[in-house]
């Protein structure tokens, strides 16, 4: 068997590979920008060319259906982005008008909604508080009037006059009978007469039987012949109290028409407050004759429980009023809960009943962004039960309904039924885009209530326009925070962090949010050094105060390295081990950090079997990452005979699970060290995929990659040896720490971009991969021509035992 330990066809480092300087990092010079003071003016979304152009559609498009979507990765600032660009078009468009709720004072139960023009609400509500003031100072002086009291005094002199006329009749028929009456207010006596004088009880009974007899019979006629004379007596009272009560009416219309008058021409024009005057005015009639006349009140109230009761009976319930110079609203509802969208009914107690009135009526955000735009956060929204379901009725139906969503469960909990508002609003959901493609899935009514799909991207190309514009966004944003003045190098190093977060050379990350929040927390260096400006190095303090914060498990790991606990070599050679590079998602923190991979070889058929898999920790795109190995050796070495091989390859000492095929290049290269015994230089690291061709492919997480296999070398000291490999396609996504950089510029550290596996395997080995000759043969002693040759080996030896287990 030929020994492939040793190489007797060693090749230098291919130096074209080495990444130099300028490759590391994007150097961000603002030295040719005029960069203003703080702009005052509102700035159009940063970087959202597609977005804005479908929110400004979307706005502008007044047809039903053309609610607004506004998709996206948290972070990214939509909410405050939309939330200035809708106010500052907002101002522009006229103010919706006013809404209150009032009594239905022919169904209490139903409460009726009056429209106002905007900004009228509260003078309207101003003007009913003067005129219940005015009502109280009216009454019940009004019927205190001299002329009130003649009035009343003739309406009742002529109703005593018949009363009188009726009861003389019957005494002069009583003195025709010697019998004199007697009348104690409404009571009527009679008594016999003798000598012209009434007699006594005692006198009466000392007469003779017939004469007293002649009495009773006497009397019998009176009182019959009274009852005949008051017949009429009920309707004589009747008419006195309707000629009273159309007195006192006629007293309170000539009472209160002036009052009314005013109201009346200042409200010409507003017909639902002309037709509540009308209701007020007929209503008054008989609240004024209950609580307001002298005498007729059970109990007597004083002025402020009058008041009170005023308030509760025609104060209108103002439940939206804008101000004209605020133009449309635009609402953002950060709890978006059934009551809090459409309103709810307030109770109270009284005496152990829960009582509620149209005052009690308190509308919610959808009333509050009527006329204008309401922002709701999708997630939210499906949160919550009800909420939906009544978005979708109040939009398809164009009218807000306040109603109990429990009603179609059984509860009943509402006693009111308010007359409902017309709606007429601009919805803008913020979701992201799981969201998104998860309700247009599952609601076929979601895209024709939101046709319109404001897409934001999650980076920014980085053009003269966008630096710009990105600058003065930071300058604004740092003047509203209130923090130090930016300088020219710390927006500088704000744009180099942000195309850090977007991995890319040539765009920005959109997560405005985080460049931000390190300009709030550079502020607080600035403070505590007493600076009176916000400077790189401020920027800087901020950037490794946050890396610190955040680096606990990261430092965990890179000492238990150090201490040996977690096995990774950063020094010699050995053959089936390779470092492979991973990324850590703990939290909101991400880390690079070496992983060791291992391959075994060994004769047989089973293939290349993934222990991750096997133990269920591998996921779906990393065994595929694996299975292309098998694609990989069959395509370059087995042409000539099948390919019998088992191999097993596990990435050492990891207990979660892995994902992605970022592992796939270094695993390939451990696989080929371990078939053809060849060792690997494990001062090297690598990251990348790889196809079924060999071709090495793009990945994620480079930057963070490279500086974790880096702390591990500085640790144990850096040597120039210490290098990593990466696909030539993540050059553009390089924007390394300052300390790498500093120590490639030493010649301590090296970045290599390689962009197929033969290039590779050089680095890794400093062998020759060997090439094809005109016969089809590699050079003998090179990797390839080991590699073929291992194979061939299994592979005869496999079919030998084929042979053995037939006969």
């Amino acid at each position: 068997m030929t020994d492939f330990a040793h190489s007797d066809n060693p090749v230098s480092m291919p130096t074209t590979l080495k990444l130099p300087l300028a490759s590391l990092k994007l150097t961000i010079d603002l030295a040719d920008f005029d960069i203003p003071k703080a702009p005052k003016q509102h700035l159009s979304i940063l970087g959202q060319n597609r977005a804005q152009s479908a929110l400004e559609f979307g706005i502008t498009m007044p047809n039903a259906g053309y609610n607004i979507f506004v998709m996206g990765e948290p972070g990214l600032g939509r909410l405050s982005m939309i939330t200035q660009h809708l106010e500052a078009l907002a101002h522009t468009q006229p103010a919706p008008p006013a809404y209150a709720y009032v009594d239905n004072f022919s169904n209490p139960r139903e409460p009726v909604a009056i429209q106002l023009p905007a900004e009228q609400g509260q003078t309207f509500s101003k003007d009913i508080e003067k005129l219940i003031d005015d009502l109280l100072a009216t009454f019940p002086a009004a019927f205190e009037s001299p002329t009130y009291q003649q009035k009343k005094t003739a309406i009742e002199r002529q109703f005593n006059q018949t009363y009188n006329n009726a009861i003389d009749l019957v005494d002069i028929k009583a003195q025709m009978l010697d019998i004199a009456l007697f009348k104690d207010g409404e009571s009527i006596s009679f008594a016999p007469v003798q000598d012209k004088k009434s007699l006594n009880e005692e006198q009466f009974n000392q007469l003779p039987p017939s004469e007293r007899e002649l009495f009773h019979k006497h009397v019998e006629e009176l009182e019959e012949y009274l009852s005949d004379v008051l017949l009429e007596l009920p309707q004589w009272r009747r008419n006195l109290v309707e000629k009273i009560k159309q007195l006192d009416n006629e007293t309170i219309t000539q009472a209160i028409d002036p009052l009314f008058a005013e109201l009346q021409d200042k409200y010409e024009d507003v017909e639902d407050v002309i037709t509540y005057l009308v209701e007020i005015k007929n209503n008054l009639d008989s609240t004024i004759a209950d609580y307001l006349i002298p005498g007729k009140t059970q109990e007597p109230r004083d002025s402020s429980a009058k008041r009170l009761m005023l308030n509760e009976l025609y104060a209108p319930n103002i439940v939206v009023d804008q101000k004209k110079e605020t133009g449309a609203p635009v609402v953002y509802e950060p709890h978006p809960i059934y009551q809090n969208l459409f309103g709810r009914i307030e109770y109270a107690s009284d005496q152990g009943t829960l009582v509620t009135n149209y005052q009690k009526i308190c509308v919610g955000s959808l009333h509050k962004a009527n006329g204008g735009y309401l922002i709701l956060d999708a997630e939210k929204l499906l949160t919550y039960p009800f909420v939906w379901d009544g978005l979708k009725r109040a939009l398809q139906s164009g009218r807000i309904e306040i109603e109990s969503p429990y009603s179609e469960l059984g509860i009943n909990t509402i006693t009111l039924k308010p007359e409902v508002i017309p709606l007429n609003v601009k919805v803008i959901l913020i979701g992201s885009r799981d969201i998104y493609y998860l309700l247009e899935e599952l609601d076929d009514e979601f895209n024709e209530m939101f046709k319109i799909l404001a897409d934001f991207d999650d980076q920014i190309p980085l053009t003269d326009e966008t630096l710009k514009h990105f600058a003065m966004l930071m300058i604004k944003q740092a003047a509203d925070l209130g923090t130090r003045p930016l300088t020219r190098a710390a927006i500088e190093r704000l744009i180099e962090h942000s195309c850090r977060l977007a991995e890319s050379q040539h765009y920005f990350s959109a997560r405005i949010k985080d460049s931000l929040e390190i300009i709030a927390e550079a502020n607080q260096f600035c403070r505590q050094a007493h600076d009176g400006i916000c400077d790189s190095p401020h920027i800087e303090l901020a950037l490794a105060a946050r890396e610190n914060r955040n680096g606990r498990i990261s430092q965990n790991i890179l000492e238990d390295m150090l201490d040996g606990t977690i096995l990774i070599d950063t020094a010699g050679e050995a053959i089936g081990k390779i470092n492979g590079l991973t990324v850590l998602e703990v939290g909101g923190s991400n880390f690079g950090a070496p992983a060791r991979i291992t391959t075994t070889v060994y004769p047989g058929s089973r293939g290349i079997v993934d222990i991750e898999r096997e133990a269920e920790l591998g996921q779906a795109i990393h065994s595929k990452g694996v299975m292309i190995l098998t694609g990989y050796l069959g395509h370059f070495y087995a042409q000539q005979f099948p390919l019998a091989i088992s191999a097993s390859i596990a990435i050492e000492q990891s207990y979660s699970f892995i994902d992605g095929d970022s592992a796939s290049l270094a695993e390939l290269c451990c696989l080929i060290s371990a078939l053809t015994r060849t060792p690997i230089k494990q001062s090297f690291a690598v990251t990348g995929s790889i196809n079924q061709y060999g071709e090495v492919q793009a990945i994620g997480g480079v930057n963070e990659k490279i500086e974790g296999f880096f702390r591990l070398c500085q640790a144990r000291g850096l040597d120039g040896q210490h290098a990593v490999i990466i696909p030539a396609v993540n050059k553009r996504n390089l924007m390394l720490n300052q300390e790498v950089i500093d120590a490639v510029a030493q010649g301590l550290f090296s970045v290599f971009a390689v962009s197929n596996v033969e290039e590779t395997l050089e680095l890794l080995t400093g062998q020759a991969m060997g090439t094809l000759d005109g016969e089809g043969n590699y050079p003998e002693n090179s990797i390839n021509f080991k590699a073929i040759s291992r194979l061939k080996e299994i592979s005869e030896l496999a079919s030998e035992d084929e042979k053995e287990g037939a006969a």
